[in-house]
């Protein structure tokens, strides 16, 4: 175990050096709390397990891994139109130094408001990170995070229903919304809601040690070892854009679920050459046109499994597949379970039968 020589002077006015544990050394962790309406349990959550972390840490004889510190820009931060409030302990700019920087949720409803109302942050977080901290966010947090531009040509994950938002608002950064969690270059990004006890887990075991982590999986009854949110994505349809030509192509998929459809015979049916037709569906969208068409028809597919005690092959050919291995690879490539594991997941009434 690596040691840490501290000087100490002895009664008798000798000097000597005694080891201390690494572990001993405490990091510094700071969860920032946002101006504005957060989502309170990605701030108090990621408190609780660190915290909980540090306590069993030390009952196996090691010290304490983090401070937590809850900071922010004012005293009191107000959520939820006044009914919660959070008293940062320290403020942002008294913070010289810190190992570790946790961004959680921002609100939602107006997200460049909410990355203006948090700007204050931003120079901050790119300061720190040069001072080598590590920085983590947590859903819609991301968008606070690629503000700074220490995202850009790197892989991010956020809350699945804003991964095209995010995408239009940040191209250079490599938005992979069906991963939980993204780990490069000591930057974190974690799916939406309440994924970030998963990311959590992930980082206790990172700081500290697998031991610790499965601990904290049980103490707070999280699965450890979850990758994905692909299982819990709701696709919608993409149609905040412009283009009404698109929107038309759209709406033409999503009405004839049963038909075969070829993305040649959708530009043609528009007059639409088919590579302008890709690009213009792409910058509408910010997917091509296969992937919207396998994702509708998935989507339906998903509903009639949760919902309806048809076999898999009649849910097959009711969203237009013929071929009953290229609908599983399909099924699988999108929410990360086949078909029977996903009705056996949503539809326990299908499975008791």
């Amino acid at each position: 175990m690596g040691c840490k020589r501290d000087f100490i002077r002895g009664f008798s006015g000798h000097n000597f050096y005694i080891s201390l544990p690494k572990e001993a050394i405490m990091k510094q962790a700071c969860i920032i709390v946002p101006d504005g309406q957060a989502n309170i349990s990605s701030v108090v959550g990621p408190f609780k397990i660190l915290t909980k972390a540090n306590l069993f840490y030390k009952s196996l004889g090691k010290g304490p891994v983090f401070n937590i510190q809850l900071t922010g820009s004012g005293k009191r931060i107000e959520l939820y139109d006044g009914f919660f409030s959070i008293q940062p302990n320290t403020n942002f700019k008294d913070i010289d130094k810190t190992n570790l920087i946790i961004i959680p949720a921002i609100d939602n409803t107006n997200l460049a408001a909410s990355i203006k109302k948090n700007e204050h942050f931003i120079q901050w977080i790119i300061g720190q990170y040069k001072k080598g901290a590590d920085i983590g966010s947590i859903c819609t947090g991301a968008f606070l995070l690629a503000s700074t531009g220490l995202l850009d040509g790197k892989s991010c994950s956020t809350h699945w229903n804003e991964a095209s938002r995010f995408k239009k608002m940040f191209p250079a950064v490599k938005m992979v919304d069906d991963k939980l969690i993204t780990d490069e270059a000591g930057l974190y990004t974690s799916g939406g809601a309440f994924s970030f006890l998963h990311f959590m887990i992930y980082l206790v075991e990172k700081y500290y040690d697998r031991e610790t982590a499965i601990y904290c999986s049980k103490i707070f009854e999280i699965d450890i070892d979850r990758n994905s949110q692909s299982p819990f994505t709701i696709f919608s349809g993409l149609k905040d854009h412009q283009d009404e030509q698109i929107k038309m192509a759209q709406n033409y998929i999503e009405n004839n679920l049963s038909v075969k459809i070829s993305v040649e015979e959708l530009a043609s049916k528009f007059a639409i050459g088919r590579r302008h037709f890709d690009r213009r569906f792409i910058k509408a969208t910010t997917i091509t046109p296969i992937e919207y068409l396998q994702k509708v028809k998935v989507e339906a597919a998903k509903k009639l499994l949760e919902t309806s005690r048809k076999t898999i092959s009649e849910v097959m050919y009711e969203v237009g597949y013929a071929d009953v291995k290229a609908f599983r690879e399909v099924f699988r490539k999108i929410t990360r379970l086949s078909p029977i594991e996903y009705r056996a997941h949503y539809n326990k009434e299908a499975v008791m039968r």
